[in-house]
Formats: structure tokens, sequence, C-alpha cells
């Protein structure tokens, strides 16, 4: 029978499991912290010297296999916020023109309340209250937390020690990004392999449907982000910029340049779907309880929805 839904987490998984429990006729609440959609498919358009440079600094791209996700990204394709990148495999797609495109096409008729931090939960008879900085949100028939498995023990530890549990056996690794915008095109292939320190670099400008000027992504890998999680954006940009110049040689200097640190960037995996507690109303939904991909993420809130629909 439906009932209301507060779903904590406005991303990719939280986003899918919204869409299924509304379809199926539940009321359902959307919150998050972040001032709009993207989260980590967040995109971003700098100008800089008179140029306009579009990076997606998070997810670069998302793969679909799965036979439910690959309907639903060519459903997004025949809407014209999805393409498919070859660049990236024969199953590699990214948003259109962004890959934030995908998280703001869901949200769109969710209703989301975003700049909207949830600061603490509490159950009572009635259901599920929520609390954030302006006022208490409730009751709630079922609550899901759909957010990075760092963040489910600040909410859950006094409900669900065994949530707690699971999300610290699988914590997220940091990302270091560093974009680079060129007044001329760089001489090197769209997608550079991997080299320490740096896991991925590519030309952000040559994904379908971008526009603007040579701009370039660049993450470092884990164990280098974590070594220096906690230096300066301006060392981090030099230090990424360096390991770009050893792989393609001498660069121009770049008229934009800066970082961004990810503290919770590639998720963990703990292989179960999504997670699911019927005596407390109580679910959780992301990438982090399958794999670290968009398409878990996907996958992960479809899963907690059916079982509670179920």
């Amino acid at each position: 029978m439906a009932g209301s839904a507060a779903i904590v987490g406005a991303g990719m998984a939280g986003l899918s499991c919204a869409t299924r429990l509304a379809e199926a006729g539940w009321r359902v609440a959307l919150f998050d912290k972040g001032r709009g959609p993207g989260g980590r498919m967040a995109s971003k358009v700098v100008t800089a010297q008179g140029l306009c440079f579009a990076f997606d600094y998070g997810a670069q791209y998302l793969t679909a296999r799965d036979p439910a996700f690959v309907a639903q990204v060519r459903d997004w394709e025949r809407q014209g916020v999805a393409a498919r990148w070859p660049a990236a495999g024969e199953d590699g797609w990214v948003g259109m023109p962004g890959m934030n495109t995908l998280v703001a096409h869901i949200a769109e008729p969710l209703g989301v309340a975003w700049s909207t931090h949830i600061r603490a939960i509490r159950r009572d008879h009635d259901g599920w209250w929520l609390s954030h900085d302006e006022r208490t949100e409730g009751p709630f028939d079922i609550l899901v937390l759909a957010i990075p498995a760092d963040q489910v023990p600040a909410l859950a530890a006094e409900h669900d020690p065994a949530l707690v549990e699971l999300a610290e056996a699988h914590p997220s690794e940091p990302c270091w990004t560093v974009l680079l915008g060129f007044e001329t095109r760089l001489s090197a292939p769209d997608i550079l392999s991997a080299a320490d320190p740096i896991d991925w670099a590519a030309r952000n400008s040559a994904k379908p449907g971008r526009e603007g000027g040579e701009a370039w992504t660049i993450h470092a890998t884990p164990d280098w982000s974590q070594r220096h999680v906690e230096s300066d954006r301006t060392s981090v940009t030099a230090s990424l910029l360096r390991a770009l110049e050893e792989q393609v040689g001498t660069l121009p200097v770049p008229v934009h340049a800066t970082a961004h640190r990810w503290h919770y960037a590639r998720s963990g995996k703990a292989g179960i779907g999504a997670y699911h507690r019927p005596d407390i109303a109580l679910a959780a939904c992301g990438d982090w309880l399958i794999a670290p991909r968009v398409e878990s993420a996907w996958l992960s809130g479809r899963q907690a929805a059916d079982t509670l629909i179920g």
C-alpha cells in the first residue's frame, strides 16, 4: 500500500528510488544539501580570458550493461539528454550537454528540496521525522538514506547499528580533480592511459554536445589523492599539470587551471544491491551497496524502491 517516503540524497540513487516510488503512487519528499543537481556527476562552464570551457569534473561517463539500465539510457538518448561516447567504449555514454544534465532531468518533476542539509532523524509512533536548519519535516512512513557510506553513521547510529557497521566497512576513496583550459588544442589522444599520479585524463571538449575551448579533466589516483588530501589546490594543480606534461610533452600555459577535492569520490562495493529494515521502515541505497558506477547507483535506488513497494 502506497504511503509517504522521505529520501535523503538526490543523486542518481535517490532519484532512481524516488522515481520508482512516485510511479507506484507514493508521496515522495527528496532532500539534498547540494545547491542544485549534480553531486558526483557535476559539470560546469567556466569563462577565462574571453574563452569558454565546459567541464565534467565528477563522473566522466557512465556504462550501461544491465538490461533495465540500457533501456533507461536509450530513453534518455531519445529525449536528447544522453549520447554515446565511443572513446569510452562500446557501452560508454555521457549526459548532454553535461553529466549533470541527467541528474537535473530526473530531478525536475520530483520537487527536490536543494540546499537542505538533514542534520538529524528520529522515529516515533507516527513515523520518521527529519530535522534541517530551518525546521523539522514529517512524519513519513518510510525513510531512505541515499547518501555516501561515509555519511550514513551520523544519521543512522541511533537507529540501525547494523547499517552503520556495513557503511563503515565500505568507505569512499577521495579524489583530487584538476580542470585545465587551453587556448590551443593539445597534441594528445582524447583519453590518456593512467600513469600515477594520474588515474584519468581526457579532453572533455571531445565529448558529444560539448561546446567551447580545449578543456581537460584530470583525476588523480586514489592513493595519491589520499596522501595529498589536505594539500592546497595550487600545489595539487601544479603537480597534476606536471604529470600531464610528462605524458604529452611541453604544454602551453593554461588560461584556466583549478582543482576540486572530492572527499567521497569512489564508493566502496558491498555487492548487496540495497538495504532494507522493514521493522523500522528504513532503507538505504547507493553505488556503495553494489560497486562504484553510475549504473550501480541507479540500480540500487530501483531495487530499494521495489523492495519497499513489494
